[in-house]
């Protein structure tokens, strides 16, 4: 599925943030419906280590937000979603770009939507590469995802309104006439 101008627009602001920016790696596509991101890490100056090989933290940084930021735009303002614990697994030195792709299939989307309207809430599991182009696994990467509905948003917004306008009414009622 090809990008759209909206994200295409999000993987500029991806690759502009500070924070993002600052782990060397960059957002290369991401899918119109954000099923589908592709990450790519190179070795550079800006992700190389004392021995030369690509820096464990640049790795892992390259792929801490992507899943959760996934979830977040393909569930939307309904959902809340927090990263609760991530694994790492290092298998062999970077010592080329490596690339990893990111997937959420819609079975995957109709199962946290099981989840949630069952229990309330659900911790889901994603797992992604990094991979060299001869398609050698240089790392592995858990992730551990915290996915609940957002609680009463609008009538918390309601019943501040009405707590509002019940208090400039108990002031009017309280002013003396004139």
């Amino acid at each position: 599925m090809p990008e759209s101008w909206r994200t295409r627009f999000s993987r500029w602001a991806f690759n502009w943030f500070p924070a993002y920016r600052g782990t060397g790696a960059r957002v290369d596509y991401i899918a119109s419906d954000w099923h589908e991101v592709r990450v790519r890490v190179p070795l550079s100056w800006r992700t190389r280590n004392y021995v030369g090989t690509i820096f464990g933290g640049s790795m892992y940084g390259a792929i801490d937000p992507v899943y959760m930021l996934m979830l977040i735009k393909i569930l939307g303002p309904e959902y809340v979603v927090w990263d609760k614990a991530a694994t790492i697994r290092f298998r062999r030195p970077g010592r080329e770009t490596l690339t990893a792709v990111f997937r959420l299939t819609p079975e995957d989307i109709a199962a946290i939507h099981a989840a949630v309207a069952e229990t309330g809430k659900t911790e889901g599991e994603f797992s992604v590469d990094l991979v060299s182009s001869s398609g050698d696994v240089h790392a592995s990467f858990t992730k551990l995802l915290s996915i609940r509905r957002r609680e009463g948003q609008a009538s918390r917004v309601d019943e501040g309104q009405a707590s509002r306008a019940s208090s400039v009414d108990e002031a009017q009622a309280s002013r003396p006439k004139v």
